[in-house]
């Protein structure tokens, strides 16, 4: 026969996440009743800097080289779009650009030509009215002489009307080609920062439309804490001053954080931040950056605590910030 579990076991577990969390409450309690004066709290909520990767154009989604967890540097391939598609397409740019090259060609020869028969019917046109004047040419001779002269003219204009047709076409198949060669370029998704692969969103064969996401990224070095504060805190803060980060997490391990931004303009308290009293009175938001994220890994962005600040720098920390 199996043994039976003790009645009084069944209570051990319960009891003792009790008292684990009243034992954390009365620190907390502890820690605000033995604030020196000048030094203020506040909550918030770890966050991080996040990058959303998506694709430029849509297509389907061929290859993905990395999973959620992995690190990754700025510039790291992460997935590829499939660009057969567009690679055809700019072969057959490609070859666009080629024949318009010979089309100048081509033009350009029948501008000489054309200048040729001009020049010719000049002459001819010269010579007719000497003769004229001489008394050896009629007046319908010369008339068919400056015609054909006209024509020849206009048949010049014409073809070098032609060779800037054709090089515009050289101009037009050529930017085709850099348009295919960049949304191909575009296919390859690179991470932009170094960071952590936080979310995984897309598979190789999906389908995805322009700004399909297929990863989100994470800066694990770039934590902070937005926080809102009266102005007569406010006020007294500058960039680049001391302060403290306390998660409910980790209780006992006050991080290093300075200050990092103050807002130009007071606004209400959010209203997931204070109670609805609280939430009439005019704050100002204050970012609050980790000096040293990595000393502390256990600290992940989402994880809610405490901020500290102090009116200046000759306040000391309490031992338990310090």
């Amino acid at each position: 026969m199996s043994a039976q579990k003790s009645p009084s076991r069944l209570f051990i577990v319960p009891l003792l996440i009790a008292l684990a969390a009243a034992g954390g409450f009365g620190y907390w309690k502890s820690l605000q009743d033995r604030l020196p004066e000048g030094v203020y709290e506040a909550n918030g909520r770890l966050e991080a800097t996040e990058v959303q990767v998506a694709t430029k154009h849509p297509g389907r989604l061929a290859q993905v080289l990395v999973a959620e967890g992995d690190r990754v540097s700025a510039g790291q391939l992460l997935a590829r779009i499939d660009t057969r598609t567009l690679e055809a397409q700019r072969s057959q740019a490609q070859s666009e650009v080629l024949r318009a090259r010979e089309n100048v060609a081509s033009a350009e020869a029948n501008v000489h030509l054309r200048e040729s028969e001009r020049r010719l019917a000049q002459q001819d046109l010269a010579r007719f009215r000497e003769l004229y004047a001489r008394g050896h040419a009629s007046g319908q001779q010369i008339d068919q002489q400056q015609a054909r002269f006209n024509t020849s003219s206009a048949a010049l204009e014409a073809a070098k009307a032609q060779v800037q047709a054709a090089r515009a076409a050289i101009h037009s198949a050529e930017a085709l080609v850099a348009q295919l060669t960049s949304e191909i370029d575009d296919s390859s998704l690179r991470a932009p920062m170094d960071g952590l692969v936080q979310l995984r969103l897309a598979e190789p064969g999906e389908v995805l439309g322009a700004g399909g996401r297929v990863f989100l990224l994470v800066d694990p070095a770039d934590q902070y804490m937005n926080v809102y504060l009266p102005s007569a805190v406010a006020g007294r803060l500058a960039i680049a001053d001391e302060a403290r980060i306390v998660l409910d997490a980790l209780p006992e391990q006050p991080l290093p954080a300075e200050v990092a931004f103050v807002a130009a303009k007071a606004q209400f308290t959010p209203k997931e931040v204070e109670t609805r009293d609280e939430r009439q009175k005019l704050v100002f938001r204050v970012k609050l950056r980790l000096t040293d994220p990595a000393a502390m890994p256990q600290a992940k962005p989402g994880m809610p605590g405490s901020a500290y600040v102090r009116r200046d720098a000759s306040i000391e920390w309490p031992r338990e910030l310090q």
